[in-house]
């Protein structure tokens, strides 16, 4: 695991007992005060930050053992799981509108040696900068799954040389690892899913790591993931994995960037002339694992480059995965008595989400009504089908798309229909009718028995109108 101790100069220490991290907000982060700035004397030179470690003649452990023996955070010592969460759930609402700077200084300095920066080696390089604003000391870890892109590493060297500090990094065990490779070969997350190999490359080694500490943060955002992640504070009770000093509660969550946007973010490694990982450039938004992870197409949510192959609300690999509360966020229960939920609302238990591709123009299908289309080896008419989720931003982004398609091809022969593939229908939908993730497009032959599955990510109407013009 990754650790890296930084200390910046007693000019820069000086500066911060007395800094105000309530200055005039710009977006989503605040610009520092002139007295902030670091001065010429301090240890920034050519654009790099020099840092001693705190103990630079202590030898660490693979394990994430605190530099020095300070008591962190004692008011939470004693008191039991919910009085705590209760604390931070009142201190996230209480920095709720704080800016990304103010709360990670808040965290640094509330847990001092026992917290670090989780860097994964993308944008998230904007926490390591915010850390180095507030002039304290910090720590800086990462999991090097070994299938990173030759990027991901070049990007940790640079941010090495660019902080002048040493991340640490842990491993996956060398046994497990082995005996996945070969039981299954090297990319059984295609045929299976990701998450067996993400437990053992990622989530184990981070469990591990964590134990050593009291607290992390990370740079989850609300705009990151569908579902997922709207509703991550800013500060919370570790939901999935404990601290040193073990039990639910023993670990603080840190997500100082959680209310950013992309552009936000991007805005300020810009200001700051921050170093970013190459592959930014070549169309990659969401960094993860080299076989995993792929560019994705303007207009396309930054997370559908990630798993692509699999249902939309999955795209965690474990590391977040106390923010998925599927039956809150999606409500598996459909409300119009006929087990599919087509044309009604979608309840997930706040509020009704209509339903989408409500063209006059796309039928919808019920789940006897597909299952009989899909047995039939001679159609009167073929018929073009998207499997699709209302919860989904991806369906949601393509309606329009598909609706026009729909409109276009009134009177050429071809039938379009939508069918709701999610909640009750899904485990048949993923059986019977191919589906993989949301939405699934499916052209049913005339003449032939078997539908024929769109695979590319391009929904614009002239890419489905070629797929459907090469095909009637």
């Amino acid at each position: 695991m990754a650790l890296a101790a930084s200390s910046s100069s007693s000019a820069i220490l000086g500066s911060v007992a007395s800094h105000d991290l309530s200055a005039p907000k710009i977006s989503s982060f605040r610009w520092l005060d002139q007295h902030m700035i670091l001065p010429a004397s301090s240890n920034v030179i050519n654009g790099q930050c020099r840092v001693k470690p705190i103990f630079p003649d202590q030898k660490r452990s693979q394990a994430m053992i605190p530099f020095a023996a300070t008591a962190a955070a004692p008011e939470i010592l004693g008191k039991g799981e919910s009085e705590v969460r209760d604390d931070y759930d009142k201190l996230a609402k209480d920095l709720e509108v704080a800016s990304p700077l103010e709360i990670t200084d808040r965290a640094l300095k509330k847990f001092g040696d026992d917290i670090a920066i989780a860097f994964s080696g993308a944008e998230d390089v904007a926490l390591i900068e915010y850390a180095r604003l507030t002039g304290r000391p910090f720590r800086v870890f990462s999991l090097d799954t070994g299938r990173l892109n030759p990027e991901t590493y070049a990007f940790f060297d640079a941010v090495e040389k660019h902080y002048g500090i040493h991340i640490e990094y842990a491993f996956p065990d060398s046994v497990e690892v082995q005996a996945l490779v070969r039981n299954k070969g090297l990319f059984s997350f295609y045929e299976d899913g990701h998450q067996e190999c993400c437990s053992i490359r990622k989530v184990r080694p981070l469990r591990k790591a964590l134990k050593g500490l009291r607290a992390w943060i990370t740079g989850q955002r609300k705009d990151q993931s569908p579902g997922t992640r709207a509703k991550i504070p800013v500060v919370q009770v570790d939901p999935t994995f404990e601290g040193m000093d073990g039990g639910v509660g023993s670990l603080v969550k840190w997500n100082p960037v959680a209310n950013m946007d992309s552009l936000d973010v991007w805005n300020f490694l810009r200001a700051m002339n921050v170093p970013v990982n190459s592959l930014h450039s070549q169309g990659y938004v969401s960094i993860g694992c080299e076989p995993c992870t792929r560019p994705v197409l303007p207009g396309q949510h930054e997370r559908e480059g990630r798993w692509w192959w699999e249902d939309s609300k999955a795209k965690e690999c474990g590391l977040h995965k106390g923010n998925i509360k599927q039956e809150e966020v999606f409500g598996e229960v459909h409300g119009n008595g006929n087990g599919n939920g087509n044309g009604a609302a979608h309840t997930n238990g706040n509020a009704a989400l209509t339903d989408i591709f409500n063209s006059q123009n796309v039928v919808s299908f019920s789940r006897t009504g597909i299952e009989n289309l899909a047995k039939l080896e001679n159609r009167a008419d073929p018929w073009l089908v998207v499997l699709y989720a209302p919860w989904c931003r991806f369906c949601q982004a393509m309606e329009g798309s598909y609706d026009e398609l729909a409109e276009k091809l009134v009177g050429s022969g071809i039938k379009v229909g939508k069918f709701r593939a999610d909640g009750q229908q899904k485990k048949f939908a993923q059986q019977e009718l191919l589906l993989g993730s949301f939405p699934t497009i499916l052209f049913f032959p005339k003449n032939s028995p078997n539908p024929i599955k769109y695979l590319s990510d391009k929904r614009d109407v002239e890419s489905l109108m070629a797929f459907v013009s090469t095909l009637q």
